[in-house]
């Protein structure tokens, strides 16, 4: 399968939270049967990408990176690669080359989409398949000054400043998701 038809997949079968972004869900479905080159960053007038945010074993914490060139902290993401597989397996890399992570477990479905203008191609749109991401509990952040100028543990109901909506509805939505994986974990019986 290719990278194109794993992502048009998981779309085609994520449910949407809310009717905005069962909206935006569509768009992405749309796009990419438009776009054969919907994946790469050469594609404009837009092209998908993957991210996610990285919360703490305990559901507490969301590490973030400080852009480099935004100059505001977001979530680990970004373009997908030619040697991307799957949509998420490029989330996860992204999180673990950004944050220098080992271990992190990818919840397996989307937690929300977001559109949003950049500056590639001289103009176009990043349309974000953003995931949520485990750290374990010995996990250890590591800065990479070519991958960001920062990067922190934060509580997930108090984001530094600056940053966006977009991230504080992530953060949000990866937090629940975490938090429901953590509970059906804890609550799932033992072996008898």
């Amino acid at each position: 399968m290719t990278l194109h038809a794993d992502a048009r997949a998981v779309l085609g079968a994520w449910t949407a939270p809310d009717a905005g972004q069962e909206e935006l869900r569509g768009s992405y479905l749309d796009h990419l049967d438009a776009h054969a080159d919907g994946m790469w960053r050469t594609c404009l007038p837009g092209h998908l990408t993957a991210s996610s945010a990285i919360i703490s074993a305990d559901g507490s914490k969301v590490a973030l990176v400080l852009h480099r060139i935004h100059r505001m902290w977001l979530q680990t993401g970004g373009h997908c690669e030619p040697d991307d597989t799957t949509l998420g397996g490029a989330a996860l890399r992204e999180a673990t080359e950004e944050s220098g992570i080992r271990g992190l477990t990818l919840l397996p479905e989307p937690v929300r989409l977001d559109r949003h203008a950049v500056p590639c191609g001289g103009g176009s749109f990043h349309l974000d398949v953003q995931y949520a991401a485990l750290a374990p509990a010995d996990a250890v952040l590591v800065v990479d000054p070519v991958e960001s100028a920062g990067l922190d543990w934060f509580p997930v109901d108090d984001l530094p400043e600056p940053t966006d909506d977009s991230v504080r509805d992530l953060v949000r939505a990866a937090a629940r998701a975490v938090r429901a994986a953590l509970g059906s974990v804890r609550s799932s019986p033992g072996p008898a």
